[in-house]
Order: C-alpha cells, then structure tokens, then sequence
C-alpha cells in the first residue's frame, strides 16, 4: 500500500526543480564546530567538484519532470562556432551541478525581546507581526510573536516558515511538511532508489538550516553509504554535500573502498585530500606525500576506522596495476615504441619514486 502511495506522491510532486533553493546537509550534532567556512573553501570546492565528476549524458538526461521534450535542432557549425557551444554546455552543466551548501543547523530556541506580564490576559491566542516590506528575504525578514503570556519574542522555525509562505510564496513548497519525508514513506522511497526525487524535493520544501531538512538528507546521505549506491548520485548537485558529510563526520571508507576497486585511484587521493582538509587533527595529515597510492595507505594505516577492509584490497589494485603495466609495456616493446634499455631506465626510476 505504501508503494502506491509514494507512486501517488510522486506524480503529484514532480515538476521542474532546477530553479528550486539551494539546501544540504548538516555535520552530526555532536561536532559543534561550523562546517560553513570548511566547504565554501577554494580548494575544498575544487575537490568535490572533482569528486562528482561532470558526465553530459547524466546530467542533460530526460527528467521525468513533466516539463514539455524539446525537439532536437541539428547544425552545421565552423570550428570556432562548435567550440563556442561546447563552452556554453559546459557552463550549463556547471550550474546544474552546482552543490548546495553545508550549513549549521539553526538555533531551536527563538530570542526573547521583552517579557511583560501585564499584557497577560488581553488575547486568547498568539498574535504574529510580520515585515512585508519588499527586499527584504525570507531569512532576514523581522517577524515576531506576542504571546498571550505578554512574552515578545523572534518567531520559532516553524512560525517563521508559514508566514513566509503565507506573504511571499515559493512555487511548490507547501505549508506544511510532506507526508513523503515521514516514515514509513521516506523509507519506501529509498527502496525504490529515488534519492535524487527526494533531495531535489527536501531542497524546495526546506530552508539549508531547516532541523527537519538536516534529518531527511542525513537519511538519505545514510542510506546511499550503507548500501554503497553512489553512483545514483554522481554527477548531480548532491554528490558534493554528500561527500563533504562522509569527510566531516569521518566515514570515508565505504566511498575509498568504491574509489580503490573501480581502480580510481587519482579520487581517492582527492577524497583523502578533502579528509584532511575537514579533519585538521588527522594523523595522516601529517606526513607530506603527492603519490595518491601512498597518501591512501597513510590514511589506512593512521585514521582509518575500518582499516581491515581497506588493507586487504590495496593489495589487488597493487597486484592488477603492475600487471596492466607489464602488459602496456610489452604492447610498446612489440610495436617498437621503447627498446631493452630504455625499459631498464624507466623502470629504475619509476622504483625511485
């Protein structure tokens, strides 16, 4: 019964979500550091750009969104022109995968502006003030609370969500929260793979510091590293927060593990780069190394919480890496491109390095 409803949720959710606000997902909340200032840095937004990988087909693929085919247009192009096109694709791509950020989750508890008893009694119910003056965002906007106590206070989450959108609504958020984000729902949706359905919906719903936005993605993000399925996610805008996420709350190994067997190595490197990037107090950042296939070792051997796994695979990648080596050397040796004594000399320098 749950799969025909969520199939019901689904034809009644799907529009188009590209233009929808930007959102992620939030460190655990026992790390009370701010992740903010760690993923909005240069070099930590040019790993993860890395790490989602750009693949066109993926990423211009048809979405099943409701939003009308356009029919294909074919032309004749000069070399100039066709490299004129491929740079507006490629910026186009770039904008569709663009990562949402990685905030802290928002205070519970709403400041208290002035208490006065003496008001106590004048109303039944609470009374909400709201600044409706234009250019003011929904995140700045002042919107306070008279309590029937005489308490006059900032309006919570939830009040602060309705009244926005009561004055300045956001095409397809509702007032209130989805049944598809509440179990046993949410965990149907997941079964049937649609994790992208349901990021791109949590995004439109929820603010990024929204405590029930935090919960659904960490669900999410959970569920997609238990079962290993990060390729329902790569080249899309929520690979990045979610690789960012593995590496703050240090629970890489599944994601190296997937890197190292597909023979990645060049990413894993990267993924332990960005570690130690969210991890200034790691042991293996300490040692200094630019070999991708040493800094992963250092990282077994220092940080890793399931070492065991990981030890017994480098072994393999090293094992079939010397034997396409072998069999890329003797493919040049027969075609003639490198002689006996050049063969020596790379390789003694290869063992050098």
């Amino acid at each position: 019964m749950y799969r025909r409803i969520n199939l019901l949720l689904m034809d009644f959710y799907k529009r188009p979500t590209w233009n929808c606000r930007l959102c992620s997902t939030a460190p655990r909340a026992t790390d009370e550091r701010d992740p903010r200032p760690f993923f909005f840095d240069q070099h930590v937004q040019k790993l993860l750009k890395t790490l989602t990988r750009v693949d066109y087909e993926k990423i211009f693929a048809t979405r099943r969104d409701e939003t009308p085919l356009k029919l294909p247009e074919f032309k004749f192009m000069t070399d100039e022109e066709l490299a004129e096109a491929r740079e507006e694709i490629g910026k186009k791509a770039n904008r569709r995968i663009q990562m949402p950020p990685v905030v802290k989750i928002r205070s519970k508890e709403p400041k208290v502006l002035v208490k006065e008893p003496e008001l106590q009694g004048y109303e039944e119910t609470n009374l909400v003030f709201t600044d409706i003056s234009f250019g003011k965002s929904n995140r700045n906007r002042i919107i306070v609370v008279r309590e029937t106590n005489g308490t006059l206070r900032h309006a919570n989450s939830n009040e602060r969500h309705r009244m926005n959108q009561i004055y300045f609504p956001i095409t397809g958020r509702e007032m209130h929260t989805p049944r598809m984000f509440c179990n046993p729902y949410l965990k149907d949706l997941l079964e049937q793979g649609k994790f992208e359905f349901v990021l791109d919906r949590a995004c439109l719903q929820f603010e990024p510091d929204d405590p029930e936005y935090h919960r659904v993605t960490k669900q999410v993000y959970s569920y997609v590293n238990k079962l290993r399925k990060f390729d329902a996610l790569r080249s899309t805008r929520h690979f990045g927060p979610l690789v960012f996420q593995l590496a703050w709350e240090n629970n890489i190994d599944s994601l190296l593990l997937e890197l190292i067997e597909s023979e990645n190595m060049e990413e894993a490197g990267k993924l332990v780069r960005l570690y130690h990037k969210v991890q200034p107090d790691a042991k293996s950042r300490q040692e200094t190394t630019e070999n991708d296939l040493q800094l992963v070792k250092l990282y077994v051997e220092l940080d890793s919480p399931d070492r065991y796994m990981l030890s017994g695979v480098i072994p393999k990648y090293e094992e079939m890496y010397k034997e396409k080596e072998r069999l890329k050397r003797g493919i040049m040796k027969a075609h003639g491109l490198i002689d006996d004594e050049q063969e020596v000399q790379d390789q003694n320098e290869k063992s050098k390095t």
